[in-house]
């Protein structure tokens, strides 16, 4: 593929807008179709869906040189279109598996409309094996287009650079001529790409999202043993990380992790396994320790405000983590649903989140949070709420204590403001609830 080539894309979420405009980046001209007409018209007034640092000025900038256009047909993002990538959801169903149905559909909607000899690459995260499936699908009726795996490795708050300068680039398919085309979309990019079949791309993808969970579950176990022994959960995890086969990488603990793939992947990928004969036994076992978390965190908050029901509790932050508005699987929201079933009052801000649940009470300001509050959750790990003036947040308090989920203020700076503070895995700063 040459830069001023067509290709299309189905779906306008998170992967498929910021794979469209990476893609105008490097010098193609995009069609993109989704079926939300909300959003398609935003869209097309140049208006972002989603919170996601860079994406914008990417929108804006091709939009007006019209690189990127937008529509509400799959045909026509597909026809004239020698490659489409399909980047549309796959949820989850009741059993946790992957619900592949909006996939299938497009790839019958696509397939008839795309020349002989094109490409239809499969963005969406799908289970082991699929590709393979949807290759003889459409093998009747398009024998010509070749299915080609390339998954999406993006971190939300850094999506934009991950796909300009993706770490690596993993590539799974049959035919070297198709797997050397999508190759070549990134040619402009340093960096490393892995040449497979179609369902190692796919189980790669799904690895590296299950290692994360379980890295993430033995993290939260080590902090809460820490807790248990009366350890110090930083001073563990600075020797930890110095070990150069671990890492300091993703070793923060907190209360759990969420957001649209790790919890989302991890059961997809323990439901593919089974369905193989095989137990996933540490998966299973990390997946349960997350969902534990979350009761965890709240019996902390319990403990600081004395009782949940009719308790008072500020929450700063509900997006599942710093750098984005999303929202969902986000530990934050589970803590928060638990304490408001629980007769407890949630008054909660978050920098960049604008759709809140009913059950949480929204103000704009940390400060206007913790007001009359028994207790403050730090929930999200948001820089700006390091610039909030502890001993303002005391003095506006009913009772000045903290529960900070994330580790994210320093514990002795909230003893000097007249805080009792418990992080998760630290040892408590002032008289701690006694």
């Amino acid at each position: 593929m040459t830069p001023g080539s067509q290709i299309g894309v189905v779906g306008a979420g998170y992967v498929g807008l910021v794979t469209a405009l990476g893609l105008a980046e490097a010098g193609f001209d995009i069609v993109v179709s989704e079926a939300d007409g909300r959003r398609l018209d935003g869209l097309r007034r140049q208006e972002i869906p989603f919170f996601e640092p860079g994406l914008f000025d990417l929108l804006t900038k091709h939009a007006t040189q019209r690189r990127i256009r937008f529509t509400a047909s799959n045909a026509d993002a597909a026809q004239a279109s020698p490659m489409v990538f399909i980047a549309v959801p796959t949820p989850a169903n009741e059993n946790g598996d992957a619900d592949l149905s909006i996939v299938e559909r497009v790839v019958d909607e696509v397939a008839p409309t795309m020349a002989p000899g094109s490409v239809l690459v499969i963005k969406s995260t799908v289970p082991p094996g699929t590709g393979d499936r949807l290759q003889a699908r459409i093998a009747v009726i398009a024998p010509d287009v070749e299915v080609v795996s390339n998954p999406e490795f993006l971190r939300q708050g850094r999506a934009v650079a991950d796909t300009l300068q993706p770490d690596r680039v993993v590539i799974g398919g049959v035919s070297e001529a198709a797997i050397d085309r999508v190759a070549s979309l990134y040619s402009g990019a340093s960096t490393r790409i892995v040449r497979t079949d179609r369902t190692t791309a796919e189980l790669t993808k799904h690895a590296a999202n299950a290692y994360l969970a379980v890295r993430l579950s033995f993290v939260n176990a080590t902090a809460n043993l820490a807790e248990a022994v009366d350890a110090d959960i930083d001073e563990v995890l600075e020797g930890l990380g110095l070990d150069p086969r671990i890492g300091r990488g993703f070793l923060s603990p907190g209360p759990g992790f969420g957001g649209s793939c790790l919890p989302k992947d991890s059961r997809a990928l323990l439901a593919a396994a089974a369905d193989a004969g095989f137990d996933f036994g540490v998966l299973r076992a990390a997946i349960a320790a997350n969902d534990a978390q979350a009761p965890r965190m709240v019996d902390k908050i319990e403990r600081a405000a004395g009782t949940l029901d009719g308790a008072r509790v500020a929450m700063w932050g509900v997006a599942f983590k710093a750098g984005t508005d999303d929202t969902r699987e986000s530990p934050a929201l589970r803590v928060a649903r638990i304490l408001a079933d629980r007769g407890a009052s949630v008054v909660a801000c978050d920098p960049m989140v604008t759709d809140f649940p009913t059950f949480i009470t929204v103000v704009d300001d940390p400060l206007d949070a913790v007001d009359g509050a028994d207790v403050l959750v730090v929930a999200t790990e948001w820089p700006a709420f390091l610039d909030v003036e502890l001993k303002e947040v005391a003095a506006r308090m009913a009772r000045p204590r903290i529960v900070d989920m994330r580790n994210l203020l320093d514990a002795d700076e909230a003893a000097r403001a007249g805080f009792d503070y418990v992080g998760v895995g630290r040892r408590p700063a002032g008289p701690a609830f006694t």
